[in-house]
């Protein structure tokens, strides 16, 4: 009787450690830098900026804040002589990969501010995430506003 609730006891513990060592998506998720550039009175749209990596596959589904009305993953694209910008509906984050979301590249737009971003200042953005079970989560993130023209904090 001891020994099968010993083995009962370790299948249990078992289990523990490995749902611990899954973790959920989002707490997979590493995000580093996260930043946003400052606006001025009048501007309707600024951009969100990060590292992101995860040890497991992922994909960005959607982002919100509620300091805009839109909020979306942009791709910066060279044609030719001119650049062009376009939505990307899902950003993949490959198992193991930091994914660089930077100016004049994947970025996160910001549509119909609600108020100007001041330097200094920090909002909530949310990422929201799918693994590839298609178990859906959401990881909220402290982005703090950096000056026009730079990106020194």
């Amino acid at each position: 009787m001891m020994t099968r609730f010993r083995n009962v006891a370790v299948t249990l513990l078992g289990w523990i450690v490995l749902a611990a060592a899954t973790g959920t998506p989002e707490a997979a998720l590493e995000v580093h830098d996260a930043w946003a550039r400052a606006s001025v009175p009048g501007q309707t749209a600024s951009g969100a900026f990060m590292e992101l990596k995860s040890p497991v596959g992922l994909e960005l589904t959607a982002v919100r804040t509620p300091v805009a009305a839109v909020a979306e993953v942009h791709e910066m694209v060279q044609n030719g002589d001119r650049m062009s910008m376009h939505a990307v509906g899902k950003l993949t984050l490959p198992a193991g990969t930091t994914i660089e979301l930077k100016p004049n590249g994947l970025h996160v737009m910001l549509f119909d501010l609600k108020q100007p971003l001041v330097a200094g200042e920090h909002f909530p953005l949310t990422l929201e995430l799918s693994d590839a079970k298609g178990r859906k989560s959401e990881k909220t993130l402290d982005v703090v506003v950096r000056p026009l023209g730079g990106t020194a904090p």
